[in-house]
């Protein structure tokens, strides 16, 4: 009778292991792919090693206190924040998770790209998670339920979870089929290494034509990529946790999902939370012209310059204003 991976994992020296997690910090195909949907209550303990690098990240947020502050440095973090939230929610969210639009292997390959420079690992991963979420929606299996696991847990825990490494690959067969999302889901560190040393350089750059902006690339560094990357994490997360506690319901929906005009704002449209558990296949969230959907609305000039295409829309019945 063959024996759980998991139970031959807990067997292996602790150095080995220990070993596997630093190399699973660049290589996240030392952990290998999680095998089947996970239908067991969540397990609340924490991949340490694993996450120190994660952990690291929040604590480069206090490098302020050294490198100050400028207006430039600002802009260039909220700036970041904004466009990566977009291709959070419009290419890892709308496209990648629920194919709520088309578009060709190239921008398909682009979208990833984008999407991964928010430090939120690569888009089998981020997709397999979402794809579960749904099916278990604030059920004991849903691994960032506030109903069930409470706001913190939600909002941050379950992402240092063991139970949250790996993707399931089974579910998001239809994106594994192309080698280049596997290699950058493989290897998820890279493009954000690259965007982190872009703000160091652009930084430097700054310094040398516009020293008047005081601004250099420590500084541009701390706030264009650890500052816009931790606000951007939990950001993403208040969907998560706040989506399914305050605001309004529209519809009846077999979870607590819910409406939010300010996390609406915050997330460029995610904040529709509970029109999009109604009718999840949907490019548009905000289904009456009051609900503000920043990433549809730039969905669709993309659809106007031949980038995207058929993007779904939801059923009349579910627009019409009573």
């Amino acid at each position: 009778m063959n024996e759980p991976p998991t139970a031959a994992i807990k067997r292996r020296p602790l150095v080995l292991r220990i070993f596997r997690d630093v190399i699973g910090w660049f290589d996240s195909g030392a952990v290998g792919p999680r095998q089947a949907f996970s239908d067991q209550p969540v397990s609340y303990e924490i991949d340490w090693v694993r996450q120190l690098p994660f952990l690291a990240l929040h604590l480069m947020v206090f490098g302020v206190i050294w490198v100050g502050w400028s207006p430039v440095a600002v802009a260039v973090a909220l700036a970041g924040y904004f466009l990566r939230m977009f291709g959070l929610t419009a290419f890892y969210h709308r496209y990648f998770s629920h194919r709520s639009y088309k578009a060709n292997r190239f921008w398909q390959f682009m979208f990833a790209l984008w999407g991964n420079t928010s430090v939120q690992k690569g888009p089998l991963w981020w997709a397999s998670h979402h794809r579960e979420h749904h099916r278990n929606s604030d059920q004991p299996a849903d691994v960032h339920s506030p109903v069930q696991h409470g706001f913190w847990w939600s909002q941050i825990g379950w992402i240092l979870a063991k139970s949250s490494r790996g993707t399931n690959l089974t579910v998001v067969r239809d994106l594994a089929k192309y080698p280049e999302l596997r290699f950058l889901d493989r290897f998820h560190v890279l493009v954000p290494v690259l965007y982190a040393t872009g703000m160091w350089f652009l930084g430097a750059w700054l310094e040398q034509v516009k020293p008047e902006w005081g601004t250099n690339a420590p500084q541009m560094l701390i706030w264009g990529f650890f500052v816009s990357t931790v606000i951007l994490v939990h950001g993403t997360g208040t969907i998560n946790s706040l989506a399914h506690v305050i605001g309004r319901r529209r519809f009846e929906t077999t979870d607590q999902s819910r409406n939010h005009f300010g996390l609406a704002l915050l997330t460029l449209g995610e904040g529709w939370h509970n029109n999009h558990h109604r009718y999840p296949t949907s490019a548009r969230q905000g289904f009456r012209p009051s609900d503000i959907d920043i990433t549809y609305y730039v969905l669709k000039g993309m659809e106007k310059l031949h980038i995207v295409s058929d993007l779904k829309e939801p059923p009349d019945h579910l627009t019409a204003v009573r």
